[in-house]
């Protein structure tokens, strides 16, 4: 079975030849975290491969994660960032995939200025780019805006949209955190929608193996399938071990299946992003 995470941070340090945007939000840990430090984690771990996502502090940018790639062939690929704001972003998705491990895209509605972009209809453009390319596209949305994905997907229906962090609010945990869960579920009725599961370990109070979450994906996985339900860390924020995220899914839910356990841990992720086995 591979095991691929849907979700790793990597960022360099905040310096005058590379420096970060004004106002950035804070990372997840104090040092910078290079690929080099992701393989590192993910040998221990026993990940084979991880989504590199380019973190908000360090701006529109791409460069880390794409040295990655080259430095760490099939290990590695990338859902980068753009501008929506920029008219110069547009055009960019035709050929968004040519570049080398740039499997697709992510954007962060739930701040803005993409918040407002969204919430306007102005983000059209990139839908329609994107689905034409073929290029899927990770959202970061808030609950309140599970209705407005429903619709670009119904709009859309060959764009290929993944939801970060199940829409779990920032800071919430145990049944606060999946207050929405019924609305979420509603989307699971798109075929071209799936769901990250990742980042859990901070939405619980219980120790490992977190055990108060799993009647909460056990719904998930009967509403969307395993095969659009995505295992991933985003590591380096979370309160326990590596290996742990791993096993809480892999040894600690005796429902999966072997067959479950092969979609959710990296063959899903895979296949709906076009990044091939080997």
């Amino acid at each position: 079975m591979i095991i691929v995470d849907a979700q790793i941070h990597v960022w360099g340090a905040d310096k005058p030849e590379r420096p970060w945007p004004q106002g950035h939000t804070e990372p997840h840990r104090p040092v910078p975290f290079s690929p080099d430090d992701a393989i590192r984690e993910m040998d221990a771990a026993g990940v084979d491969r991880a989504i590199l996502v380019p973190p908000l502090w360090e701006g529109i940018r791409n460069d880390l994660a794409l040295d990655g790639v080259q430095r760490y062939p099939g290990r590695f690929a990338i859902m980068g960032r753009i501008d929506p704001e920029s008219p110069l972003s547009r055009g960019l998705m035709k050929d968004w995939r040519k570049q080398p491990g740039m499997l697709g895209l992510r954007i962060v509605p739930s701040r803005e200025p993409v918040r407002t972009l969204l919430s306007e209809g102005r983000l059209e453009w990139l839908w329609g780019e994107a689905e034409a390319a073929g290029v899927p596209i990770m959202v970061f949305i808030e609950p309140s805006q599970i209705d407005i994905i429903d619709h670009i997907a119904e709009r859309y229906p060959g764009l290929r949209l993944i939801l970060d962090h199940l829409c779990i609010p920032k800071r919430s945990k145990d049944e606060i955190a999946f207050r929405h869960l019924d609305h979420l579920l509603t989307v699971a009725k798109r075929p071209n929608i799936a769901v990250k599961a990742t980042t859990l370990p901070i939405n619980t109070t219980d120790p490992y193996p977190f055990r108060r979450l799993h009647p909460y994906l056990r719904r998930i996985c009967d509403a969307f399938g395993c095969k659009r339900v995505f295992w991933g860390s985003d590591v380096t924020r979370m309160p326990c071990p590596y290996r742990q995220m791993v096993t809480m899914f892999t040894e600690e839910i005796p429902w999966l299946t072997a067959g479950d356990l092969e979609w959710i841990m990296g063959r899903g992720l895979c296949e709906w992003i076009g990044w091939e086995l080997a």
